[in-house]
């Protein structure tokens, strides 16, 4: 978070016209003018706050205006002369600025309307729904946003836009719906379908959107639900009993959704394995049950289009199994792939934080200062001098060249990678960050060298 900068308002204009009485009157200045950023609040309630949303929402919004910020993602210390936001608030912050700071613009406090979204988390779990018989359970369900999920949204690191396009989709679905946009005209399914190798994070990338989603609605919809659907427990051992599963599942659905004020957010991972083509089963290489599945499917998430308040979440491993029917339903279609060398670095820097706020790692002023450079940060010193020192080279640096090494790693493996490297130290107890990344630099080599030999 950038220090609270003080900003002089008193040029604000750019000189004085004269109006149709010839008295002179002030021209605003052009950036004034301007529409302001909208930039997203996040304000976490204590598990013990009893206070009503609205009132913690105008107390931080007037905070935020008392204090003259330059916006930049990142956590806003609580205000302590503010007795009421220091009882009920664990955290506020700031996000999706990095768009603007990629431009290398700064957001002051004067071109920014800041939107503040209050919430708290729950802590009760997931509950099972079973489909009898002992055998596995039909779904699991959260209610969100869930304490389960706090914080997974940040931990995931894509390509710049893919986080920031989701959101926007789901805000336009959303809004396309409540101001009653004619479907027959404009057509939307509210369906994502996010498709890659393994390992990439798809999963993981569903659950933190409805997160986030369920946040930035919950004015809206002040109930949110998460259903993630076992497609392995709707292949019955009876013939032709799984289609009506799939009836039986989404009949629970239809339930949950009729209550206007509540989200409900369907996430179905590896879809490939409910709505298989059917040429394939046609052709008799699938079970002939299996065509019954996917047409109870494909009819189910039509029956759902006319609901306003849900939205479906798909992944696949696979994408050429899948029935084109269904990825011809499906709003965005979105390749996960394995990380770029920004995103391998930024997670390996977010990796080795962590590792150096828990102690794990010895710490140093030093350290913090390298280590909180970005990637593009980072590529902009590298291009102004170079910073290699014979014998010493700084973090930074050696982090970099640890992702070059990670080439062809999946998301998974990188968060591996770090726990991996100190378990192969002599000694565990005692080492230090440069250390470390030559250790990890040589290991991410071995898992390199292991991934070629298998393929």
């Amino acid at each position: 978070m950038s220090e609270p900068m003080e900003i002089s308002l008193q040029n604000a204009t750019v000189g004085d016209s004269l109006d149709q009485n010839g008295v002179s009157e002030s021209v605003p200045s052009p950036i004034l003018t301007q529409e302001k950023v909208l930039v997203s609040v996040e304000v976490c309630l204590k598990a013990s706050s009893t206070s009503r949303s609205d009132d913690v929402r105008s107390a931080v919004e007037r905070m935020l205006e008392n204090r003259s910020l330059s916006y930049t993602d990142g956590s806003v210390p609580v205000s302590l002369d503010d007795p009421f936001l220091v009882e009920n608030v664990q955290r506020i912050c700031i996000c999706e600025t990095d768009e603007w700071v990629e431009k290398h613009d700064v957001l002051l406090f004067w071109q920014v309307k800041p939107v503040v979204h209050v919430f708290q988390l729950s802590e009760e779990g997931p509950c099972e729904e079973s489909s009898g018989d002992g055998q596995l359970s039909i779904f699991n369900e959260w209610i969100l946003p869930a304490k389960e999920f706090d914080g997974l949204w940040e931990s995931l690191i894509y390509e710049p836009g893919l986080k920031q396009r989701l959101l926007r989709y789901a805000a336009s679905a959303l809004l396309f719906t409540e101001k009653g946009v004619n479907p027959f005209l404009v057509s939307w399914n509210r369906i994502i379908l996010l498709h890659g190798p393994p390992g990439t994070g798809k999963t993981s990338l569903c659950k933190a959107l409805a997160q986030k989603l369920s946040i930035r609605f919950n004015t809206r919809y002040p109930q949110c639900q998460l259903v993630e659907v076992n497609a392995h427990s709707l292949f019955s051992k009876w013939f032709s009993e799984s289609g009506k599963l799939v009836a039986k599942l989404f009949q629970k659905i239809q339930e949950m959704v009729e209550e206007e004020t509540n989200l409900v957010f369907v996430l179905i991972d590896e879809v490939e394995s409910l709505a298989a083509a059917r040429k394939a089963a046609l052709s008799g290489s699938e079970p002939s049950d299996s065509i019954r599945v996917v047409n109870a499917l494909l009819t189910q998430l039509d029956k759902l289009k006319s609901s306003p308040n849900v939205i479906i979440l798909t992944t696949s491993n696979i994408t050429a199994a899948i029935d084109i029917a269904f990825v011809d339903r499906a709003d965005i279609k979105a390749y996960v792939g394995p990380p770029t060398i920004q995103a391998r670095y930024e997670i390996l820097r977010s990796c080795l934080q962590e590792l150096l706020r828990s102690g794990i790692l010895t710490n140093s002023q030093e350290c913090d200062r390298l280590l909180l450079l970005s990637y593009t940060g980072l590529k902009e010193k590298l291009n102004v001098a170079q910073i290699e020192e014979p014998g010493n080279p700084h973090l930074c640096k050696q982090l970099l060249e640890a992702a070059e090494a990670c080439e062809g790693l999946s998301g998974r493996s990188l968060r591996k990678l770090p726990f991996l490297a100190h378990a192969s130290l002599a000694n565990p107890y005692s080492c230090d960050p440069s250390k470390f990344l030559c250790t990890m630099t040589d290991t991410a080599k071995r898992e390199c060298a292991g991934l070629l030999s298998e393929s």
